[in-house]
């Protein structure tokens, strides 16, 4: 049964169980969420569920049909392609601003979040590496200084996140080509090569997006 954290609000504990659910396939796309069910597996009440679902709804992960019900957001072409593009276009932002003004602490916390990828690679921690890897990126938004940015950014991490696991299933390759692009952008970010970080980030995004469209072909 799952353990609740009391740090949290029943509802967004739920919102997490159920995002987690979609993150790794377990809901898959075009499933319908059923509250009762739900609400019962949990050992909480329709209300709880009801209002995760809203949450999740916010974060584009489901979508909620008048008189049909609530279900998980397909992950087709022009979904991946519109997030990827969004992602891209609101971290360049970000990273152009980290790179003009981050201090030695930042770049040592990213510097210990690359070391402990690159161990999950070498013992094949995929979920550990796939966390890991999203914290690393969340990096450049502590110098975001733009609440509509950072709420955005937010709310599309749930399905980058979803969209990284299918990616990241293809194996070794892809889980080394992550590791390459992120030494590659730290050590663009220590040199404040602005043109060059860019270019990596394009690369990424690009890249990333062609994966996941590979997976679901």
């Amino acid at each position: 049964m799952m353990q609740f954290k009391p740090k949290e609000t029943l509802t967004e504990q739920v919102a997490t169980h159920i995002e987690n659910l979609i993150a790794f396939n377990q809901l898959k796309g075009g499933q319908r969420i059923y509250e009762g069910p739900m609400a019962k597996e949990l050992s909480v009440s329709h209300g709880s569920v009801r209002e995760a679902l809203l949450l999740l709804e916010k974060k584009h992960l489901v979508r909620s049909i008048p008189r049909k019900g609530t279900f998980v957001t397909e992950l087709d072409e022009h979904f991946v392609k519109s997030l990827y593009e969004a992602i891209l276009m609101y971290l360049t932002n970000t990273s152009i601003k980290l790179i003009r003004q981050w201090k030695q602490e930042d770049i040592d916390q990213m510097e210990h979040l690359y070391t402990q990828m690159s161990e999950c690679f070498n013992k094949g921690q995929l979920m550990e590496f796939l966390d890991l890897g999203i914290e690393y990126t969340q990096a450049s938004l502590a110098y975001a200084d733009n609440y509509f940015i950072v709420s955005a950014i937010q709310d599309l991490w749930p399905s980058a996140k979803r969209c990284a696991f299918v990616a990241l299933q293809q194996g070794t390759p892809v889980l080394k080509e992550n590791l390459e692009h992120m030494r590659h952008s730290l050590d663009t970010i220590k040199e404040r090569n602005e043109e060059e970080l860019i270019k990596i980030l394009e690369e990424y995004a690009d890249q990333q997006c062609r994966q996941v469209l590979q997976c679901i072909a």
